[in-house]
């Protein structure tokens, strides 16, 4: 078999720190299999095979076969001399897919190319829908190109419409809420969302194995309460981020504006040295990837709000513009998105941390799908405690520019599909279940609410058993009472003895 395509490209250009969704090959016969990581190998018969075995042939046959990667695009066009692609584009002016590599380059490379098109051309998309996402299409009369693409070359996520992904957006997240608000009282679901904006404020803290102090619990509420009000634009502003940043944090650590230090996450090992996971996007990048992030949001527009919500809030994280409070305004921007777009309405919490705090390992391969290849390109240097310092940004600028973010997509709807279909209706079936015990406690001996929500937690507790050490607690109450109480817990609860 021959490599075609990337892999070929990628061979020939010595290019060997990028690897590949999709990668094609040309053999006798057509297969295609799917690996254990969820990639492609496809190979394509002895029709696909060119005369011509050149870096222009292969990069059209990466546009029409391959998963587009913008990155590896960029370092390809970094190889080839201006004058040879203007001389490919002179030779099939009227040609979609020379006008596609001609506008690409100069997208990526900020080059501009010396070529003229037939003035009669009609407009080609610059990727296929069927495809890729897409956003907002902005037509280049000097290509006669639709760009569709999801941002600008600031920051241009790619998102593959993979069967995964394609299943997982089927699914109307708004009937959903709404089938299950007719399953509860308003009272009910009332209760069960003033909980739950708890539960997502202690989920998100605690993914970052912290425990807030009451009031930056009640701060971090109230900006839950206010998500989707503002504008895309207002949301991601510098002085709004930072403000977000100032009230979720410990006072001591609040940022004046974007950080202008080098950043990476990491972790103290025995020997007190550290492990680095993941080298945040070099200073001198962050102010155009923010201003990129933005141009994203606007590009995104009336695709799916779970896309956009993915762009937003691992974007976000992924640039890690402060040093602390990222991760919880990257989750507090999947809750703004959902309710800006109109998918959750005001008012209601998806509490997704939960979620992510019950499935850390999906949600670290999420992060790792794009924080590894980074760290097999990185180069750094520090001693001690010194600032590190990146020694090679150039080579890896396009990785933070230019993501794949299909993987995040998936896991971003997955997490509140499964939110919606089991940590909701769990809270909800609770409530109603607590109501009925309140209840039949009341009739089996009338005390207080207050020894009602302690004989119900302590119940909780022990399945349906009051423990002996907490048996004084209730000593006006016989042991008849009690049993009768323990017996209403299991049968309310479904708890067998």
């Amino acid at each position: 078999m021959q490599k075609a395509g990337n892999l070929w490209l990628q061979d020939f250009f010595k290019l060997n720190n990028f690897s590949f969704t999709h990668n094609s090959y040309i053999g006798s016969n057509d297969t295609i299999e799917l690996t254990a990581n969820g990639n492609v190998n496809q190979v394509y018969g002895p029709r696909y095979a060119s005369d011509k075995d050149t870096p222009f042939e292969h990069l059209v046959f990466s546009l029409k076969y391959d998963d587009l990667d913008l990155a590896f695009l960029k370092a390809v066009f970094e190889k080839i001399q201006i004058r040879d692609i203007e001389g490919f584009v002179a030779s099939s002016p009227t040609g979609k897919y020379a006008r596609r590599i001609g506008y690409l380059f100069e997208f990526l490379t900020e080059q501009q190319l010396n070529f003229s098109l037939p003035a009669s051309l009609r407009y080609v998309d610059l990727i296929e829908e069927d495809k890729y996402i897409t956003g907002k299409p902005v037509k280049n009369p000097r290509w006669k190109v639709n760009d569709n693409l999801l941002g600008t070359n600031q920051f241009c996520p790619i998102i593959r419409k993979t069967p995964a992904l394609n299943e997982f957006l089927k699914w109307d997240i708004p009937k959903a809420i709404e089938e299950l608000k007719k399953e509860y009282s308003e009272d009910i679901f009332r209760r069960a969302t003033n909980y739950l904006y708890k539960k997502e404020t202690r989920s998100s803290y605690e993914i970052e194995h912290e425990k807030p102090s009451p009031d930056r619990m009640e701060r971090f509420i109230a900006l839950l309460e206010k998500a989707g009000r503002e504008s895309d634009s207002k949301v991601l502003d510098e002085g709004n981020l930072t403000f977000l940043q100032n009230t979720i944090v410990d006072p001591r650590f609040a940022a004046s504006g974007f950080r202008d230090f080098q950043n990476y996450i990491g972790q103290s090992l025995p020997d007190f040295t550290e492990l680095i996971h993941y080298i945040c996007p070099p200073p001198l990048y962050l102010s155009s990837l923010m201003r990129g992030l933005k141009e994203s949001s606007e590009k995104s527009e009336g695709t799916s709000s779970v896309i956009r919500a993915t762009i937003l809030s691992f974007g976000f994280v992924f640039h890690h513009p402060f040093e602390d409070g990222n991760g919880r305004i990257h989750r507090f921007l999947i809750h703004d998105t959902l309710v800006r777009d109109g998918t959750v309405p005001e008012g209601l919490i998806i509490p997704v941390s939960a979620y992510m705090l019950n499935n850390m390992k999906e949600y670290d391969t999420a992060l790792e799908n794009f924080s590894k290849p980074i760290m097999k390109v990185a180069q750094y240097k520090r001693k001690g405690n010194e600032e590190l310092k990146v020694t090679n940004p150039d080579e890896i600028e396009a990785y933070y520019r230019y993501p794949d973010l299909t993987a995040q997509s998936i896991f971003l709807a997955q997490t509140i599909r499964e939110t919606i279909t089991w940590e909701m209706p769990h809270e909800l079936r609770f409530i109603q279940r607590y109501d009925e015990l309140k209840s039949t406690i009341q009739s089996i001996v009338d005390m207080p609410d207050k020894y009602i929500n302690l004989m119900v937690l302590f119940l909780h507790q022990n399945k349906g058993i009051l423990p002996k050490r907490r048996r004084k607690k209730f000593n006006k109450l016989t042991d008849h009472e009690i049993s009768q109480i323990e017996q209403a817990y299991r049968e309310t609860f479904e708890v067998s003895k």
